[in-house]
């Protein structure tokens, strides 16, 4: 089956263009760049539609209380619901590599890892959440005993509440807050980046896998070719109608098809064992399943690109994490600059007492407001200025590893996409190649048995044509994980709405 050649490439921004853009990146005072960023990124993408997500919010350190809850989300791969996954996936329509991929994310150490970074991550934000209220303590007690010489036997018994709470007045607790919940929605966008890996991952391994078995069946025609060339050479040598070194030349080509076979058998198996350990199988029963479908490639639903919205790019967890970040260092800073302003507590309490000495009892309640205290920082060797202006440094480097992630983005979708167009143009060569050293197998192979033809040149005729085939094969697995490489550059494959206009667009034309 020969590879749809209807993929259609973004053209490319000049390089050029590109860097200038990136220089003109705003300095002076430090400022959230994000909405410069996420411009620069639709600028970066020639033929990109005019969407564009709304700007992080305007946070900078030095504003007290920066609003830098998240205001600008975007979307997460497949909807960031682990079935939406396993849809995209089918699109290939292989259940086996269902199967895998599916196995592989419950066994990988890396969604592991980013699932307890997760739970770590919801932990500090309940506890930066639960800081900004008021506590609330209980306490209960009781004692027996005579207090003094002239003094009966008394019981005392007291239950009680006690309250603290922190005011903040200079927004400290609530940046700490906003810090925590940007880094609870960074650990989610890393979660789903672990977790996007390992499916790209596992369907590379299976798909060169599929590719290398369809190898080792052409290698082995191959091998059986030369080694029947070599047999022939060496019986007309033996007869003096064919010079030795002819028969040394087929000998040695028949060794070498044979090396080649066994190179191919062994990259199999090396595939094979690493699917394996990808998705945590028993390599056996691996083995077994693999056999129901050798050497066919699982193909996916191929779309015609013709343009790329920027808005894609921002579904990708790492640019996700990265913004989420950028905030959480914003927060960070306003944190560590409210800590040089007064604090101011405030406690009390209420509770029932009740003593009985001497057959007399007492109750009754008891309560009190205080004190309410302000601690006023006067001297702490710089300390407090220290904290702020490397909060601020964390800041300015966090907004630059978010443009650097954004260019990354760029550059991994554009190489996905040259590597799209790149198999595009050669397809159709390699497709009428492997026709045409088809077609002339058969025909010497009609002339051979018509007696037209002598078996040197059938063997020759047939090695081009499995030479031709393996050309088309390499081809075909290399489209294929251009496509998976696509849709990792993207964050993990495309919009529902976007493949099903791409789709319609293609079966219009």
């Amino acid at each position: 089956m020969r590879p749809s050649t209807d993929v259609i490439p973004v053209a490319f921004m000049p390089r050029q263009r590109r860097m200038a853009g990136m220089k003109a990146l705003p300095g002076g005072k430090p400022r959230m760049l994000a909405t410069w960023l996420v411009v620069t990124a639709a600028a970066l993408l020639a033929g990109c539609t005019s969407i564009m997500p709304q700007a992080l919010p305007e946070t900078q350190p030095g504003s007290t209380a920066a609003p830098v809850a998240g205001q600008w989300h975007a979307p997460l791969p497949h909807g960031g619901q682990v079935a939406d996954l396993s849809r995209w996936w089918a699109q290939f329509n292989d259940p086996l590599l269902l199967h895998l991929i599916d196995a592989g994310q419950q066994a990988s150490p890396t969604v592991a890892q980013a699932s307890a970074r997760l739970a770590d991550a919801q932990a500090a934000r309940v506890a930066q959440n639960a800081v900004l209220k008021p506590s609330l303590d209980a306490s209960v007690g009781a004692s027996r005993g005579r207090p003094a010489l002239d003094a009966p036997v008394a019981t005392e018994s007291s239950a009680g509440l006690q309250l603290g709470w922190e005011l903040d007045l200079f927004g400290a607790g609530r940046a700490a807050a906003n810090a925590a919940q940007a880094r609870l929605e960074s650990s989610q966008a890393g979660w789903h980046d672990a977790r996007v890996s390992v499916a790209a991952e596992i369907a590379t391994t299976y798909v060169e896998l599929r590719a290398c078995e369809i190898l080792v069946q052409l290698a082995e025609i191959d091998a059986q070719s030369r080694a029947r060339t070599a047999q022939i050479t060496r019986l007309v040598a033996d007869k003096g109608f064919r010079p030795p070194a002819e028969a040394e030349l087929a000998n040695a080509s028949a060794a070498q098809g044979n090396v080649t076979l066994i190179e191919q058998q062994t990259q199999c198996d090396l595939l094979v064992k690493a699917l394996s350990a990808l998705a945590a199988q028993n390599e056996a029963a691996l083995r077994r399943e693999l056999a129901s479908a050798t050497g066919r490639l699982p193909r996916p639903a191929e779309l015609a690109v013709t343009t790329m919205p920027a808005e894609m790019l921002a579904q990708r967890p790492d640019i996700h994490a990265a913004a989420r970040d950028v905030e959480a260092a914003s927060a960070d800073s306003d944190q560590a600059r409210a800590q040089r302003w007064p604090r101011i507590t405030l406690a009390g309490n209420i509770g029932t007492t009740r003593i009985a000495s001497g057959g007399i009892s007492t109750n009754g309640s008891v309560w009190s407001i205080g004190p309410v205290t302000v601690t006023l920082p006067l001297f702490d060797g710089g300390t407090r200025r220290a904290n702020a202006e490397a909060a601020r440094v964390r800041y300015q480097a966090a907004t630059t590893v978010y443009a650097a992630r954004l260019r990354e983005a760029i550059r991994d979708v554009e190489d996905a996409l040259v590597m799209l167009d790149s198999t595009a143009k050669r397809s159709e060569d390699a497709a009428s190649a492997a026709d045409g050293f088809t077609r002339s197998f058969e025909t010497t192979d009609a002339s051979y048995h018509a007696g037209i033809a002598s078996l040197f040149e059938l063997e020759d005729a047939r090695r081009s044509m499995v030479a031709a085939q393996s050309t088309v094969i390499e081809l075909q697995r290399e489209r294929i994980t251009a496509w998976i490489r696509l849709y990792r550059a993207l964050g993990g494959g495309w919009p529902a709405t976007e493949v099903h206009a791409a789709r319609s667009e293609a079966a219009a034309q």
